[in-house]
């Protein structure tokens, strides 16, 4: 790092500007969260993925065809979260992917890759919310005759959960706990009536006419599994946010690798639960297109207007992860703007310690995005295009993204800071990462190969190109020494800011004068 100014340092190709204690001060976080509180955050993230999005993969692949899918995936969280907890571990801050990638490939590779987990996690509240409406409606009108505009739930939706997570850690934490228990009953409770009410038929797991030389068990051969692939990532995207609460845990390094552990067995059942018993409930055909399948699951099972007071039920699973995936991006966007990459206003905290700016400034962007991809779809309906359905997809490309991003991370810093406090080590190893990373790529190239995911990777470029622009011209001037960098740039010396204080690196660098 060469000193240009007693306010400025250039290094990496960026310059980094004194921030100063009262720059901390008003973006601070609070620890509330021990190991159950991650734990329900984790999976109130994921817990919606069960309800809604997972099932469109059928349509691609057939239900052999989604659960080769979600083996392979169950392989590929395994490597990632792993490989994930330990880095957490060792860098015990906000950051989470942006951070790893920061350490191992410099401002460039932490942007691109904090950029990429900034628009899973936005897409992913878009596309709870877009779902969300769409059970709300279906219950209000059912039992009270109401039908409202979708824009209108979104922005109910969207304020009332901006408010929630506005609210303090303590009570997002807690709210996370018990929707996560909620969400898990209500999908036992599913399960068992499937079972025993005769609802559920193994024969209908299979109801899709196979293609002319293709099987039942691959309706449409081996190749639409790549298709599938990004859908049966929605029984476990979310899971990887947990680093994001690392400033806010009491016990990071014990607790996250932990929570990450527990959540992971938790949806894994839920998910293959969910796939065979909804699948063999309303029929593979059925499914594969349905936007509410566990609510079609609840009417085949005891008809329209019961269905209608369970789904009530059912949305607080929609509604666990709207808070869960919301607390992400508001942390994503928090840390990534606290080190200067995103407009810095971002990052303020206010009186509750929680970054409520980045939480409304998200809402706004998933909203506009709804609307503009709904009139969008709209106009374009022989297409068979939907709002959700693209946003989703951009979520997972997102995420796809981010994860190969981080498993390269991983593997850089093993041989980069081989000798750094990693206070928890990932069973699997490199090895591990490498094949969370290369089933990522295959998921990546599967984007590539269908001309459905088209619209999601044209939105994801534009904004990659509005992002990477202005940090060219303007925000990699303007760099601030938060946790994140401080951790990358003295080589994993400064590990917790909490305990050092967050100013630590600014003295060294700038001196002690203001």
């Amino acid at each position: 790092m060469s000193q240009t100014s007693n306010d400025s340092a250039k290094v990496a190709g960026a310059t980094y500007t004194r921030a100063g204690k009262e720059y901390f001060e008003k973006r601070g976080l609070k620890r509330s969260a021990g190991v159950w509180g991650l734990w329900g955050l984790a999976v109130a993230a994921v817990i919606s993925g069960d309800f809604s999005g997972w099932n469109f993969g059928i349509d691609f692949a057939g239900f052999g065809g989604m659960l080769i899918a979600f083996a392979i995936l169950v392989i590929m969280y395994y490597g990632l979260i792993f490989s994930i907890g330990e880095m957490a571990a060792a860098m015990p801050h906000t950051g989470g992917a942006y951070s790893f990638a920061r350490s191992a490939m410099g401002p460039w590779g932490g942007l691109i890759t904090g950029a990429a987990e900034t628009i899973e996690y936005v897409a992913t509240t878009a596309v709870i919310v877009y779902f969300s409406a769409s059970y709300a409606d279906a219950i209000t009108s059912e039992l009270l005759g109401l039908s409202m505009p979708a824009w209108v739930w979104w922005v109910i939706l969207y304020v009332a959960f901006i408010a929630l997570n506005s609210a303090g850690a303590a009570i997002s934490f807690k709210f996370a706990i018990v929707v996560s228990i909620i969400s898990i009953g209500i999908i036992l409770v599913f399960s068992l009536m499937a079972l025993f009410s005769g609802a559920f038929d193994w024969a209908n797991l299979w109801n899709i006419a196979p293609d002319a030389g293709q099987t039942e068990f691959l309706p449409h051969g081996v190749l639409p599994i790549l298709f599938a692939l990004p859908f049966a990532m929605w029984f476990f995207l979310g899971i990887e946010e947990l680093p994001l609460a690392a400033e806010e845990s009491h016990n990071p390094v014990r607790d996250i690798p932990r929570a990450g552990l527990w959540a992971r067995a938790t949806l894994i059942v839920t998910g293959l639960l969910v796939l065979f018993l909804n699948t063999g409930v309303i029929g593979a055909e059925a499914a594969g297109t349905a936007g509410e399948p566990l609510l079609d699951g609840f009417r085949a099972i005891v008809g329209d207007e019961a269905a209608a007071v369970l789904a009530l039920l059912a949305l607080v699973g929609l509604l666990a992860s709207l808070q869960g995936i919301m607390f992400a991006y508001g942390r994503n966007m928090y840390s990534l703007s606290r080190a200067g990459y995103y407009p810095r206003f971002l990052s303020l905290t206010g009186k509750r310690k929680t970054p409520w700016v980045a939480l409304a400034i998200g809402a706004v962007i998933g909203f506009i995005a709804l609307v503009v991809l709904d009139t969008i779809a709209a106009a374009d309906e022989g297409a068979g295009a939907v709002a959700g359905a693209i946003v989703l997809n951009i979520a997972v490309w997102g995420a796809v993204v981010a994860y190969f991003l981080q498993m390269v991370s991983f593997v850089i810093l093993r041989k980069k800071l081989p000798n750094v406090e990693r206070p928890y080590r990932s069973p699997w190893g490199i090895p591990g990462a490498i094949i969370a990373a290369a089933i990522s790529a295959l998921i990546f190239v599967g984007f590539l190969l269908n001309e459905a995911f088209q619209p999601a990777i044209i939105a994801i470029a534009i904004v990659y190109v509005i992002i990477l622009i202005g940090f060219a011209l303007f925000f990699r001037h303007r760099l601030v020494l938060s946790p994140e960098e401080e951790y990358a740039l003295s080589g994993g010396t400064h590990r917790d800011p909490q305990s050092e204080g967050y100013d630590v690196m600014e003295k060294e660098v700038f001196g002690d004068k203001p």
